[in-house]
């Protein structure tokens, strides 16, 4: 077997490559504007208050199932990174339960679907939101950003004070532990594989819910918004410290909402 073959034949190198490529596939379409007939690069500012923007005009009215693949997409793109050690161990844990399954790629493939699933459902729900928000003029119908100063520093707050919540820590004890989530939560199966992966999305959008919709204060396809809040998840649910960064963030973000209703 020739080296190329060994690589390959490395279950954990195969999975990781297929995230790899997930998330890629998702920033791409993400970039292209997600069927919003604009690009990202285009709705994107470097703006800490976003209201006070000046709005292109116009609008635009994709179909609400549009809007929910732009929406899931995105989230795909921004929260499969940190779900990633999960899926790893996944596999490594699996090895030791069925040997036979753990060279298929079938069960952390239902995983990562389950996981995704999770986020679907949010997806449909931010979606919603979205086409309720956009005639109110509360949020831009071209740009996507927030228009309105309360709307801006409520969302500022109520994500502020939620880093603090018992939610938020509950939830960010199970993102951050994919041992312990896995030792206390595992199926066997196919479908336990998927349940579990359901499972693990529940805890991470209770503890992300809220940093998601800050997207409609900085712009819902505004790039810099997606990558900060990318790295924001990524550092709290896997860098050492990630609590205590939260908890800053948790400051800062309650610091922002006073900040905007004055400018």
């Amino acid at each position: 077997m020739s080296s190329v073959e060994n690589i390959l034949g490395r279950e954990r190198v195969i999975t990781a490559l297929g995230i790899v490529a997930v998330v890629a596939l998702s920033w791409a379409y993400v970039w292209t504007g997600a069927g919003t007939g604009m690009s990202a690069l285009e709705m994107t500012a470097v703006a800490l208050f976003p209201h006070r923007l000046a709005d292109a005009g116009g609008g635009m009215d994709p179909s609400l199932p549009t809007v929910i693949l732009m929406w899931w997409v995105m989230m795909i793109a921004m929260m499969t990174p940190s779900a990633a050690p999960l899926v790893l161990l996944y596999r490594r844990v699996l090895r030791h339960h069925d040997a036979i399954e753990a060279r298929l790629a079938r069960p952390s493939l239902f995983l990562l679907a389950g996981y995704l699933t999770t986020w679907l459902a949010f997806s449909i729900c931010a979606a919603s939101l979205q086409k309720v928000l956009q005639p109110t003029g509360l949020i831009s119908e071209m740009m996507l950003w927030s228009k309105s100063a309360p709307l801006s520093a409520i969302v500022l707050a109520a994500a502020g004070v939620y880093q603090f919540s018992p939610l938020k820590h509950a939830c960010l004890t199970q993102c951050r532990s994919p041992v312990n989530f896995l030792t206390a939560h595992w199926r066997p199966g196919v479908a336990g594989s998927f349940l579990l992966g359901m499972r693990h999305g529940m805890y991470c959008a209770g503890c992300c819910w809220l940093l998601m919709a800050l997207l409609f204060v900085g712009g819902i396809m505004n790039l810099v918004w997606i990558a900060a809040l990318s790295l924001v998840v990524f550092v709290e649910k896997i860098l050492h410290g990630g609590e205590r960064a939260g908890r800053l963030l948790g400051v800062v973000l309650i610091a922002w909402a006073g900040v905007t209703l004055l400018v």
